[in-house]
């Protein structure tokens, strides 16, 4: 099964010349790799938080496969939803799934369904493999998509990931993608997505879900976060940094009502 883009052209440019170059001028060229067990990234169109992508995955040495959890902004499929099977295409080719490692996830987790219509429209995990495809390293990777909040699943997915990237002996990346704060003035927007950038940078799962919901945090991804956190506790991460963090209002100059973008990394 492929799975063909669904915001080609609109999130990202759509034809293959034109999304290289739009890519190319987003990376950081200057950055120095270093190696990872996670990333947290943008999802909202290249226009807007492309910078923080570009700047994030420049700095990251690839892995053989990257597991990628987003949230489920359509409401379609399962409220845990994972493709262990199959391919993905952009316009700049195709990307296979690692199909042991996703058959390992879901053999681990209690939450998890094979689905591939939480995946057909969601753009959260689409909008990530242009940026991967670029650098030209060969690199499978696993879609989770997860539509419910409940912390219960958060855990178990991020359980099931630690547990089956463990037996795989891969060397394995895990990304959480979100945007932050939505449509409130920049001010706001900062102060609030400060309060979950620093749960993540203290690399608590639990601090994560709670400062969120307290603070009505509308970061849409923070499911996912919560769960990629969970996975890279377990596999032994000591530190994370935020590589950079933006508003859509840095783009549009109206500072009244914005999207919070932030790209770290966590070793």
């Amino acid at each position: 099964m492929i799975r063909r883009a669904a915001v080609a052209g609109y999130f990202y440019e759509g034809s293959k010349e034109r999304l290289r170059s739009q890519v190319e001028d987003l990376i950081d060229r200057e950055a120095a790799k270093g190696r990872v067990i996670g990333v947290v990234a943008p999802h909202a169109g290249y226009l807007y938080s492309g910078k923080v992508a570009g700047a994030l995955y420049s700095r990251i040495e690839f892995p053989e496969t990257f597991v990628i959890l987003g949230p489920n902004h359509t409401g379609l499929g399962a409220g845990a939803a994972i493709m262990s099977y199959g391919s993905w295409e952009t316009p700049l080719g195709e990307v296979k799934i690692d199909e042991d490692l996703a058959q390992a996830i879901m053999g681990h987790s209690q939450t998890l369904e094979e689905d591939h219509l939480g995946h057909l429209k969601e753009h959260s995990i689409e909008v990530q493999l242009p940026f991967l495809q670029y650098f030209g390293h060969p690199f499978q990777f696993v879609p989770i998509c997860l539509f419910s909040h409940e912390s219960a699943v958060c855990q178990d997915v991020g359980r099931a990931v630690a547990a089956a990237i463990k037996e795989s002996g891969k060397s394995v990346v895990v990304v959480a993608s979100t945007d932050m704060s939505h449509y409130t003035p920049h001010e706001t927007a900062k102060e609030k997505d400060m309060m979950a950038v620093e749960a993540i940078l203290a690399l608590d799962p639990d601090r994560l879900y709670q400062t969120v919901r307290r603070e009505r945090i509308s970061m849409c991804g923070f499911h996912p976060t919560t769960a990629a956190l969970v996975t890279v506790r377990e596999l032994g991460a000591t530190q994370a940094e935020l590589v950079r963090y933006m508003t859509s209002g840095d783009t549009t100059k109206d500072y009244r009502s914005v999207v919070g973008y932030a790209g770290l990394v966590i070793k």
